[in-house]
């Protein structure tokens, strides 16, 4: 995402949509952000404070005019749009021709997302999705942008993490550890030794897509460095890991929380 957005210049315009609190640091682009939702709205009203201009809208009625936005983000939106094709063609209307589009889904097969929706009742996704070879094609078709890259993302269970679950804390988190950041390190360290080992996709939960006509080169390698509190994914190079007990460990960038370390 941050590749999309970093490249785009001052006076552009960026949709984020389905953005809930947010779905990127402030910061993050000289663009001029416009952040939209459709429940998020009803809590917040139609300002978050010091955050970008807020729109309380459904997705498949946006309420801006043809070709205003030189990008758009839908960072886990699309498997809550009850209309989804509607929203697509929506995305299709107020993009421009020369824009671009990030789109990132759960893998509604994997066990991330299947805890996920165990925990939340559902969690709102209305669309589960499979096969990132079968969604890319239907958003290029809808939308008109060339699809440029995909690339899988890894799970740390953040949102298990008792720092970020509601309060009062639900029952079923007992047991998955209680939110403990213990169990969520064993977890991270075990589902990607066991993927690597037999090929499994326990650690998966999702991928990134990006279509249109992107100015820098997308990273397609996989960032299986996943904080287990902020959730951020952080590519090996760029972390400095250290022995801990023989674990290779590493300190988050953006929290400082201690996470396993993996090269690849």
């Amino acid at each position: 995402m941050h590749e999309l957005l970093g490249s785009l210049p001052p006076g552009a315009r960026v949709l984020d949509l389905g953005s809930a609190r947010g779905s990127f640091r402030p910061g993050a682009t000289a663009a001029t952000v416009i952040a939209l939702d459709r429940e998020i709205g009803r809590e917040l009203g139609v300002q978050r404070g010091n955050g970008p201009p807020f729109v309380c809208a459904d997705a498949a009625h946006l309420p801006f005019g043809a070709r205003t936005f030189k990008a758009i983000v839908a960072n886990h939106s699309l498997e809550h749009f009850e209309d989804l094709s509607a929203a697509l063609a929506e995305i299709a209307r107020v993009i421009r021709p020369e824009g671009v589009l990030f789109v990132a889904v759960p893998d509604a097969s994997t066990l991330t997302d299947k805890l996920y929706r165990w925990l939340g009742r559902g969690g709102g996704h209305v669309n589960a999705f499979t096969s990132a070879e079968k969604l890319a094609p239907r958003i290029e078709q809808a939308t008109g942008l060339a699809h440029a890259a995909t690339l899988t993302l890894y799970s740390s269970l953040a949102f298990l993490n008792r720092r970020n679950a509601p309060r009062p804390v639900p029952r079923k988190l007992l047991f998955l550890g209680g939110g403990a950041e213990w169990a969520l390190f064993l977890y991270v360290l075990f589902s990607r030794r066991i993927d690597e080992w037999f090929g499994f996709r326990t650690s998966v939960y999702g991928w990134a897509l990006y279509f249109g006509a992107l100015r820098e080169p997308i990273e397609t390698r996989d960032w299986r460095n996943v904080c287990i509190r902020c959730g951020s994914g952080f590519p090996a190079p760029l972390l400095r890991p250290r022995r801990v007990f023989g674990i290779r460990v590493y300190r988050c960038p953006a929290c400082r929380a201690p996470n396993p370390f993996f090269e690849r």
